[in-house]
């Protein structure tokens, strides 16, 4: 299913293009848009939302126009902001249940799903306290819980693991991922933190400087082999056993990059059998010791840095 579909989409501010010229589609289940600070991560997500109409092009939402169809695209989705902009002195609950009414749930009904959304996300037993009393990480949780109560076809959720420790952040990636699972919602969410991404994500979108770098199914765009990586152990009378390994596999016409100050080197020319055998005979004459050779696949970070700057 295809949720967003961008052709052409730009956004300019003034002399900066906050995106520019974006092309691509994004399908069923939990969507990973990636960048730095200032990639156009939070514009992309104002756009689609119908908050601003972008400068050049097109996007549609659900098969919606933003600004055209906003009303009825706003019944649909849902949004958790970046920013902490949650009232202090009100109970979670009362919060949870005001934004369901807002979006047209009756009172009696918006009540009962503030308290079971609180429960799902683990804030059952905290649903009357102030969230001025809230920890970081329980405050998450409440923007979390008031972008599902009104049950959302696609739910938009900006830097949602900001300010977590690691384990808060891994509890509310895997909750993000069950309630797309299980509950069937779908999720975009906004990072700059590759590896969360990577670990619940199946669809990415990157960006950089408001440019497209690379969009589509997670395993499709990481799938392929970046190559062979091969670590040495270090051999304290063969000091010069790793040089003699690269001069040969050079020699043998192979591109090899040396990490720097470690015992790696990899080869990115593809990955046989004839290629495992010759670095294994290579490795052997030259008197070096293999700790471990393994095949790596493309990683988010690999595509970031292959793209052109």
């Amino acid at each position: 299913m295809e949720l967003i579909t961008v052709t052409n989409l730009t956004m300019q501010f003034g002399e900066q293009r906050a995106l520019d010229n974006l092309g691509f589609s994004v399908q069923s289940g939990v969507t990973g848009l990636v960048g730095a600070n200032g990639a156009g991560k939070t514009t992309f997500m104002s756009i689609a939302l119908g908050l601003r109409k972008p400068t050049n092009g097109s996007i549609r939402v659900l098969g919606l126009e933003p600004i055209n169809d906003g009303a009825k695209l706003r019944s649909l989705v849902s949004y958790g902001p970046e920013r902490n902009i949650l009232p202090d002195e009100m109970p979670a609950v009362d919060f949870v249940k005001h934004l369901a009414e807002v979006r047209g749930m009756p009172r009696k009904e918006a009540r009962n799903r503030a308290s079971d959304v609180l429960w799902l996300v683990g804030l059952g037993e905290e649903r009357f306290r102030a969230i001025g009393t809230m920890s970081t990480g329980q405050r998450q949780r409440v923007k979390l819980a008031q972008a599902l109560a009104a049950d959302p076809k696609l739910v938009f959720l900006d830097e949602p693991t900001d300010g977590l420790d690691p384990l808060a952040r891994e509890e509310v990636l895997s909750l993000i991922r069950q309630i797309s699972e299980e509950y069937g919602i779908h999720v975009m969410l906004s990072s700059h933190l590759l590896e969360e991404v990577e670990s619940i994500c199946d669809n990415i979108v990157i960006l950089n400087a408001g440019q497209l770098i690379a969009a589509g199914q997670l395993d499709s765009l990481t799938g392929q082999s970046s190559g062979l990586e091969i670590e040495f152990v270090k051999i304290d009378d063969r000091p010069d056993a790793i040089d003699a390994v690269e001069i040969a596999l050079q020699k043998a016409g192979l591109t090899v990059i040396r990490e720097p100050e470690s015992p790696i080197l990899r080869i990115p020319d593809g990955i046989d059998q004839t290629l495992s055998d010759l670095v294994r005979d290579v490795v052997a004459d030259a008197g070096a010791r293999l700790q471990r050779m393994e095949h790596r696949r493309h990683s988010l970070e690999d595509l970031i840095l292959d793209s052109p700057s």
